[in-house]
This record gives structure tokens, C-alpha cells and sequence, in this order.
């Protein structure tokens, strides 16, 4: 088990990162805040030997991805609520483009924006999310033409 400071700068190197993935995929800040700190439980029960911060990001990657796929499969069986419509943008001019992301389908939009935000190539996406590369491209693809519709709508 990693010590505090090595906790701490774990913490620090990477929850920005799977906060951002955790939204992308969720849409409700909440339900990601939850899905980040149980990767960030799951790291400290299971105590992985993690080799280098690359290993490391991936790992906890994996694990954020699989706790949202997790919530959502229980927001299908025990629906209560609607999802908020928010993600967060870095500047108005993105606004349009953010909300365009926002309106895709769980699933479209992890793969968007583990490949537009995070960088991610679609062999990372697909080790991410356990979908097959020609599945990760094919919902890429789809997710392109939805968005260039809705900005066409937009505007």
C-alpha cells in the first residue's frame, strides 16, 4: 500500500483526468465525483503493482470506465431520476460544441472523449472499454456524423 505522500500525488496526477472521462461517460457530476473515488478505493484494496504513471493511468482509467459502466447499468434496471444535460467547456466558444457532446449516447460519448480529450488512440479505447477496435471506430464514426448534425442544427 502506498504511503501518503505517494497517495497524494497519485490522487493529484490523475483525478482530473478520470473525472473528466467519468462525466463524459455519466453526465451528472455527482454520480462521476462517486465512480472516480471508488477507482481511487478499488487502487488501495487491490494495491496493483503498477509499473510506471502510464500503467498506472490506465489502470485507473479501466477501473473509473468499468464503475460508470456498472452505474449505468443500474440507472437502466432502477431508473429515478434524468441524467443532467451539463458538461463542463473551457471557454464559451466551445459551448456549442460541449452540449453537441453532451446530447450523444453514453456510449458515443465516452469514445469521443477518450479520443478527442484524453488522446487516447482507438486500441486504448478499446483495451478501456472492452469493446473490439472495429467497434470503437465504428461508434467514432457515428458520433462524427451526430455531431456534425447537431451543429448544423445549432447554427
Amino acid at each position: 500500500m502506498p504511503d501518503r505522500e505517494d497517495l497524494e500525488g497519485l490522487v493529484l496526477r490523475n483525478e482530473n483526468i478520470l473525472y473528466r472521462a467519468a462525466l463524459a461517460c455519466l453526465g451528472d457530476p455527482e454520480e462521476a465525483r462517486d465512480a472516480v473515488q471508488d477507482a481511487f478505493l478499488r487502487l488501495l484494496e487491490k494495491a496493483p503493482a503498477l509499473e510506471s504513471p502510464e500503467h498506472e493511468r490506465a489502470w485507473l482509467l479501466k477501473v473509473t470506465i468499468n464503475r460508470c459502466k456498472d452505474r449505468l447499468r443500474f440507472w437502466r434496471r432502477h431508473p429515478t431520476a434524468p441524467l443532467t444535460e451539463s458538461y463542463p467547456a473551457a471557454g464559451p466558444e466551445e459551448a456549442s460544441a460541449a452540449q453537441a457532446v453532451a446530447a450523444l449516447p453514453p456510449k458515443d460519448r465516452l469514445v469521443v472523449h477518450l479520443f478527442y480529450y484524453q488522446g487516447c488512440s482507438v486500441a486504448e479505447i478499446a483495451a478501456l472499454t472492452g469493446a473490439r477496435a472495429g467497434t470503437v471506430r465504428s461508434r467514432l464514426s457515428r458520433a462524427r456524423q451526430k455531431l456534425r448534425h447537431l451543429l448544423e442544427e445549432s447554427t
